[in-house]
């Protein structure tokens, strides 16, 4: 009997079945797929098997004692004709789309690229290299994992969500007590270190792209790498280098979920969709390129040569092509299925909703995942917008999904350096419900932050006007320069005791903001004890201690961790606090209840001419406990909170206001008393002094 068989176009990649490995790949243009076996290193190819059957744009065939670690990759054979859209080149090793596992790293080398570097013809030439001696391999591999009954997905509600955004390798690779060679890497989640993230009284860890990505040249070349990962070539792949024993990654990051669901945390994984690695017409061929170039990305439709570059990283994913939306959707569902991970966030996910006639939130993609049985199950985040025309949709993705919303950090970080009033944050607080309230969706669905991976660290943010990237190698030059931040009076790390007690304070006024808002919130690793990037807002390229964590802050300012602890301790203690129904200040007649009232300095409800001041910037935010809580018509049961906001550089004399139930306000929260341990209480007209900029957290009792 032949050693290769005609095998199966259902199962798509490489799927071993205990006796050898069924392969598929999609080209709808190839005229001849081979696969290529590798010795265990990868370095010496031992033989080339045609791919026998081509089924509905499949071409599939099973190869006998070929075994989980057997190494791999793929040629593909077609036109090539850039100028119509086909860049096939079968002298061009090809990883394929469905892998999951690889090995090796990319070395950069002309023989990588289908053209010749330098030929006057550019990318219409023809290179005839081998590219298999500088390409990293597809691994097949065993999925067997003994989860040991632990349910799939779903610790936490939406509603009691509060998300922690970290980096694999950045978050333990200065940790002492992690042993070296774990240290960055999957395995470097030791019980330790997750008991330390649950401390913190967050219910989900989004982790930074994992999926196998490529270090760009041009950073190499400069001694510099992607250390963000945002480059992504491989949707079913952790990163080898992420593990502590690459070899064995798949399994090290199923552990690693297993770790974190033992602990009771959600893992979100952080996913590129809408781009890959191959660049734009000059970039190298890796994988997409040179299996169906024409199917997998969108090209000019009047000169196909070109690539659309709606992400701005040279290329953008086809989501209109059916076999393309169904390798996205195969990933999804693989990661929840196979490593039970709880949900993603959407790199430029505006892109996945583009049609050719722009951003559609009814989509093909978007239709997809609203009907999948597996999505349904799991958190789906979108980042709403990319850099292509239109792409700025925040608030319009459809029901079910949740959105990253740069609203909410804008105008909390204007606040705070007095920048923006009252009526800019009011509808801020309360879940943008101005942006999200509409369809049945939920305050949930506005994820809020004020600082992530991409710009200044929260201790930054107080800490630098100026963004200072110079160790990126790009003349400062890159990197956002509108940051909203405020030195309070100095330019970087100073021995000036006050501006240092402002500093601190602003963290607790940006932290308490944070997590008291209505909404979904997210934190930046490493905030809760002032990690600093040295005023770096541009940190993708810095693998090294611009970008990890330095653990030696976390025992210097073990203050501001408690602080945080009390406040997710109080956001789950008091539901007023995460409420599934938007706050909006309309009153029931029938329940003789208003969700919510705003207060000025004077304890009165704030008027038109309060709301119309540009300089109001102290006032209260009343959320009565007797609100219906449900869609159910009945009065609520929860405490009565107020929430008062002082953005003004000086004291403000605040009258506490009556309120229905109880007579008098007890202190929970106070920003300018950080490690306070007593709850005072007030009585209703009793005037306190807020200090300036500062904000407290009162709870009425009787």
């Amino acid at each position: 009997m032949t050693r290769v068989r005609e095998g199966s176009p259902h199962a798509h990649g490489a799927i071993w079945d205990g006796e050898g490995t069924n392969f598929t790949l999609f080209s709808a243009n190839a005229t001849k797929v081979e696969v290529c076996l590798f010795d265990p290193q990868g370095q010496k190819e031992l033989e080339r098997l045609e791919l026998p059957e081509y089924t509905d744009q499949i071409w599939h065939g099973y190869i006998k004692d070929v075994h989980p670690s057997s190494v791999y990759g793929l040629r593909v054979h077609g036109p090539y004709a850039p100028e119509a859209g086909h860049r096939f080149n079968p002298n061009k090793l090809v990883l394929d789309p469905y892998a999951r596992g690889h090995t090796g790293q990319l070395q950069w080398n002309p023989a990588c690229f289908g053209y010749t570097i330098g030929a006057p013809d550019a990318d219409l030439s023809f290179d005839e290299r081998d590219s298999a001696p500088f390409m990293p391999k597809c691994v097949v591999v065993d999925p067997d994992f003994d989860w040991k009954g632990q349910p799939r997905v779903g610790v936490t509600s939406w509603d009691g969500t509060i998300i922690y955004e970290t980096h694999v390798r950045g978050f333990t690779k200065r940790h002492p007590a992690v042993p070296e060679k774990q240290r960055g890497t999957y395995a470097g989640f030791t019980k330790e270190v997750i008991a330390y993230v649950r401390s913190l009284g967050v219910t989900s860890v989004e982790l930074l792209p994992i999926h196998t990505f490529i270090n760009d040249s041009q950073l190499l070349e400069k001694g510099l790498t992607n250390y963000w990962g945002y480059n992504s070539i491989g949707f079913f792949a952790p990163d080898p280098r992420y593990a502590s024993e690459p070899e064995q990654s798949l399994r090290e990051f199923k552990e690693m979920v297993a770790r974190f669901h033992d602990a009771g945390l959600e893992v979100i994984l952080d996913v590129v969709y809408n781009h890959t690695a191959e660049g734009n017409e000059r970039g190298p061929t890796l994988s997409f390129k040179g299996i169906d170039n024409a199917s997998y990305y969108r090209l000019l439709p009047d000169n196909p040569r070109y690539y659309i570059n709606d992400t701005g990283t040279g290329n953008t994913l086809n989501l209109s092509h059916p076999r393309v939306i169904q390798m996205v959707m195969d990933s999804l569902r693989y990661w929840v299925n196979e490593t039970h991970v709880d949900g993603f966030r959407f790199d430029l996910g505006t892109i996945l909703a583009r049609e050719p006639s722009g951003f559609d939130n009814q989509s093909g993609f978007l239709k997809a995942c609203d009907q999948d049985p597996v999505l349904s199950t799991v958190k789906l985040i979108a980042e709403p917008w990319d850099i292509g025309p239109g792409g700025y949709q925040v608030g319009s993705f459809p029901p079910g999904w949740s959105e990253w919303n740069d609203r909410y950090r804008d105008t909390v970080r204007d606040f705070w350096r007095t920048e923006a009033a009252a009526k800019d944050i009011a509808p801020r607080l309360c879940a943008s419900g101005d942006v999200f309230n509409h369809q049945g969706r939920r305050p949930w669905a506005c994820v809020n932050f004020v600082t992530a991976h991409d710009g200044y660290t929260l201790n930054d943010l107080v800490t630098y006007n100026d963004k200072h990237n110079e160790p990126n190698g790009e003349d400062n030059k890159d990197g956002s320069d509108v940051n909203r931040s405020w030195n309070c009076g100095v330019e970087g790390p100073t021995d000036d005791p006050e501006i240092n007690a402002l500093r601190a304070r602003q963290l607790r006024n940006f932290l308490g903001t944070l997590l008291l808002s209505q909404g979904t919130p997210m934190m930046l690793a490493g905030d809760e004890f002032a990690r600093t990037q040295q005023g770096n807002n541009n940190a993708y390229c810095q693998d090294n201690e611009v970008s990890w964590v330095d653990w030696s802050l976390k025992d210097r300012n073990e203050s501001l961790i408690r602080f945080v602890q009390k406040l997710t301790w109080m956001r789950h203690k008091y539901p007023i606090l995460r409420r599934s129904r938007f706050l909006t200040g309309d009153y029931s007649k029938d329940l003789d209840v208003r969700d919510l009232t705003w207060i000025n300095a004077s304890g009165s409800e704030m008027q038109a001419e309060n709301w119309s001041d540009a300089g109001m910037r102290c006032f209260g935010m009343l959320i009565d406990g007797r609100a219906q809580p449900t869609g159910v018509r009945q009065r609520g049961t929860e405490a009565t909170m107020l929430l008062v906001f002082n953005g003004h550089f000086d004291l403000v004399e605040f009258t506490l206001p009556s309120a229905p139930g109880g007579d008098r306000w007890t202190r929970l929260i106070d920003t300018n008393v950080p490690d306070d341990q007593d709850t005072p209480s007030f009585k209703i007209g009793q005037s306190y002094g807020v200090t300036a900029r500062s904000l407290l957290l009162l709870a009425l009792s009787e």
